[in-house]
């Protein structure tokens, strides 16, 4: 029998400095421990241990030559963390604040988010604490090339298949595919968040943020409310919030603020015209990081500094940043009405955040959960990839809808309490981690 306290003492011990890996097991490992006790075929199988640990970490160094002339070296990562249900399948993160910790929370995140989608896919993670921020076309594609020559090893579309990240968009995946098909003389589906010439797919850029707009949906509907009419408040202003914020106005809510390092903005009048989502991607094309002048070309209040859940709104969408929304948020949140907290951001909420929010039985969704519509696009773009065909705009989005649905149901069955409350968070995790766990009981040590 286990206990989730010693258990995740042991993970510690073994993965020491590593926070936010030791956060979302805590997190999963907290909610299946029951689910696990219970069975003794998971105990036999050593599924927790198991699944805790990565099949392997691939670590290696990127040299690079800078506009300068001058040698760079970083640091490349992959973590292929398991593969029970198929191909490794998870984003490629270029951002200073790389780490082997992040990378391993992300990862392990991604099994039981690709799980829930349907899909076959395996979870993974890698990345670089190389930042594209500041950096000219030219020293961008020779790091691109230069990872992808140590990375090219490791992957393939049908046995680790990475997407974007932060720092990964479509320019990045376009010189990542560019030197693995100099390398390996083929296209294939290795990479997705691909152009769509080339073997992308639509609705890739909107997916996450219209994917927890349609989960959100779903979690009202079932609590007897709607959309419409509700006030929210996003965070971000990339393609997670841009995503969120089109499907929003599509469905009849108002999204009032979005935000970055330097504050946030409100705008009483509603995020909702074209020319504002439009202006949202010159924003983060720009490279600036900042919103402010977003205020100022649409005359609305700017305010520096701080995070937007001090804004009295009905819901609240983390779309930015790990552990965005802290203790302290929660309570504002509460104190000020809101009801809905959804998760858009990998593990946005902290961990006393959430645990607030459902003793106040706030509807709470996981990251887990709600932005899993990124991934399951990634995989329909594998789908298309493999088929050598494309899928029409109103097609994808159907099946990203459809499975939208389909993860809320199963969040619904794993999550309901005896008092009707449904912990989805709880869902989320237990629904996730049983497909996996049968899979790798199924298939052997």
């Amino acid at each position: 029998m286990y206990d989730t306290k010693s258990f995740i003492s042991e993970l510690e011990k073994r993965n020491p400095a590593q926070p936010e890996f030791i956060q979302a097991a805590g997190e999963v490992v907290s909610n299946v421990i029951d689910v696990v006790n219970d069975n003794p075929i998971y105990i036999k199988n050593k599924i927790l241990e198991r699944i805790t640990e990565p099949d392997r970490v691939i670590s290696f160094k990127v040299e690079w030559e800078d506009d300068n002339h001058e040698v760079q070296v970083n640091k490349g990562y992959r973590v292929q963390f398991n593969n029970a249900l198929g191909p490794y399948k998870g984003g490629l993160r270029f951002h200073s604040s790389v780490t082997l910790g992040s990378l391993k929370f992300l990862g392990f995140e991604q099994i039981f988010k690709n799980s829930l989608t349907g899909l076959p896919m395996g979870g993974g993670k890698g990345g670089s604490d190389f930042s594209p921020r500041g950096r000219s076309e030219g020293e961008i594609l020779r790091f691109c090339r230069a990872f992808m020559t140590e990375l090219y090893k490791y992957i393939g579309p049908d046995t680790d298949v990475p997407a974007g990240d932060i720092g990964v968009g479509a320019r990045e995946i376009g010189y990542l595919y560019g030197q693995y098909k100099k390398i390996m003389t083929e296209n294939t589906g290795v990479l997705t968040g691909k152009t769509l010439g080339w073997g992308g797919s639509l609705i890739r850029p909107e997916a996450t943020g219209f994917g927890t707009m349609y989960f959100a949906d779903e979690m009202l509907s079932y609590a007897g409310d709607s959309l419409k009419g509700k006030r929210i408040a996003v965070s971000g202003f990339g393609n997670v919030a841009w995503g969120a914020v089109l499907k929003a106005s599509e469905l009849g809510a108002k999204v009032v603020t979005i935000s970055g390092p330097d504050g946030y903005v409100l705008d009483e009048e509603g995020i909702s015209t074209p020319e504002k989502a439009a202006f949202m991607l010159q924003l983060r094309a720009s490279n600036n990081d900042i919103v402010r002048p977003y205020a100022e070309k649409f005359r609305c209040q700017f305010v520096p500094g701080k995070k937007p859940w001090e804004v009295p709104v009905d819901m609240a969408f983390p779309c930015a940043i790990q552990n965005e929304l802290d203790l302290e948020d929660a309570r504002q949140l509460v104190s000020n009405g809101c009801r809905y907290v959804v998760e858009t951001s990998n593990m946005g909420v902290s961990a006393a955040a959430m645990d607030y929010l459902i003793e106040n039985r706030i509807h709470l969704a996981p990251g887990k959960a709600a932005n899993a519509g990124g991934v399951a696009v990634s995989g329909l773009e594998m789908s298309q990839n493999a088929q050598h065909l494309y899928w029409t705009r109103e097609e994808v989005d159907s099946r990203l809808k459809h499975i939208m649905k389909e993860i809320h149901a199963s969040c619904l069955r794993e999550g309901m309490e005896d008092d009707g409350y449904v912990n989805y968070v709880k869902g989320a995790n237990i629904a996730g981690f049983k497909k996996v766990a049968d899979a790798m009981c199924q298939q052997g040590y």
